[in-house]
């Protein structure tokens, strides 16, 4: 199948230039919803100051464990049409199978924590003619598919984790259904249940912009975290997928500048500059490492993660795992037709600094395609250019709730 489209800034001989890729080199192997009721912040609302939000009196934890195959740059891809059940298990199946299964990274008797992407909650209307799933959110059927085989790995309990707008988004979008199909639970992280208060979760000695993050205990509790992402540009970030699905982990009371936003504003800075989302990015992924990764690009959205400004749904039908997030997401970010490695204000990174980069450059992954295996077809078989997110639409700030 051949999914080339649309040129954007990026010329077939360009690609193959910087993505290292020949024969030889390639390595086979609707409407508007209540927001949720927040807990109260347990400090002044300003935590664009981390010197005082690092010092608020939460419960320690030793910092998380680095993730199972840290330096296993192996990263694999299958082809997609629908969302069909049959056809999703089958292929999430390839894709791990691809990777060498989970054994290395689910044990019997773990406890798993899967991170979704539910950017928005409901408040957004998807374009006419596709639903959320079908274009910026994690799809339901892609998490069971991925959860089925967490179950035969040996798990003991899955929880289905999200910092959600609302309070519809689990069961307007099927998750409910999951759940009790994988017998998991299903986890706010905008609050501190089952547990008592939001834990400490350290960054280490690399921290960027947080030394600490204060988050659901369940996140450290788990044995395994594997984060499902949807493939999307995004305004801020330039590609929103698994490592910056983790945005969402932190609970919107203790990440905004203000009482009255809905939203993680202190997470992006009040003037939105390029540095700062970047950096809480990368930090965020040194606080709670991701164990495994994969990107729901069966349909999808070019131009940014939400329906609004440059937003348009496609359908590249594609999926991406790997055991490593930054190569992974490196991957997925070629295959949309960018360079992983472009620098701020390249596309798709616009309007902020490269993320990717910040991680390689602090040993968490490659995003350098000569270093990645690809198992299944190959990257240039399966690009399908994305157009960069070039317009946010409204501002936001206006808006209620935001990830």
């Amino acid at each position: 199948m051949n999914h080339h489209r649309k040129k954007n800034d990026l010329s077939r001989r360009s690609f193959l230039k910087w993505a290292g890729i020949s024969t030889a080199g390639l390595l086979a192997a609707g409407c508007q919803a209540k927001a949720t009721a927040l807990p109260a912040a347990r400090k002044t609302p300003t935590q664009a100051d981390e010197a005082a939000a690092t010092a608020v009196p939460h419960t320690e934890v030793e910092p998380t464990a680095a993730p199972a195959g840290t330096q296993d740059y192996t990263v694999a891809i299958a082809q997609a049409a629908t969302y069909d059940r049959t056809l999703v298990q089958q292929k999430v199946q390839e894709l791990v199978e691809g990777l060498g299964g989970l054994s290395d990274v689910v044990k019997p008797g773990d406890k798993v924590a899967i991170k979704i992407n539910l950017t928005g909650g409901s408040y957004y209307q998807p374009p006419a003619g596709v639903t959320a799933p079908e274009s910026y959110v994690t799809h339901p059927e892609v998490v069971l598919a991925l959860g089925k085989l967490v179950l035969d790995a040996g798990a003991s309990m899955i929880y289905i984790v999200e910092g959600l707008s609302d309070t519809a988004s689990y069961t307007a979008w099927g998750f409910e259904a999951v759940a009790k199909t994988l017998n998991a639970q299903l986890i706010d992280l905008n609050f501190p249940d089952p547990s008592s208060d939001f834990m400490t979760a350290p960054v280490g000695d690399n921290w960027f912009i947080y030394k600490n993050f204060f988050l659901n205990p369940i996140l450290s509790e788990v044995d395994a975290f594997l984060s499902i992402s949807k493939m999307k540009c995004h305004y801020s970030a330039g590609v929103t997928h698994t490592m910056k699905n983790l945005i969402g982990l932190t609970p919107v009371s203790q990440y905004r500048t203000s009482p009255d936003h809905f939203w993680r504003s202190a997470l992006h800075g009040d003037d939105y500059g390029p540095k700062r989302l970047p950096r809480v990015i990368v930090d965020l992924n040194q606080a709670r490492p991701v164990n495994f990764s994969l990107v729901d690009g069966i349909k999808a959205a070019e131009g940014g993660e939400v329906p609004r400004g440059s937003f348009a749904p496609v359908r590249p039908g594609i999926m991406v795992a790997g055991k490593n997030a930054v190569a992974t997401d490196a991957v997925t970010t070629a295959i949309m037709g960018f360079d992983p490695t472009a620098e701020y204000p390249d596309a798709p990174f616009l309007h902020g600094e490269n993320h990717l980069n910040l991680a390689a450059g602090l040993g968490l992954g490659s995003n350098r395609l000569d270093d990645i295996a690809i198992v299944g077809p190959s990257i240039e078989d399966v690009r399908f250019e994305f157009s960069p997110s070039t317009s946010q639409g409204r501002d936001h700030r206006h808006r209620q709730p935001f990830t």
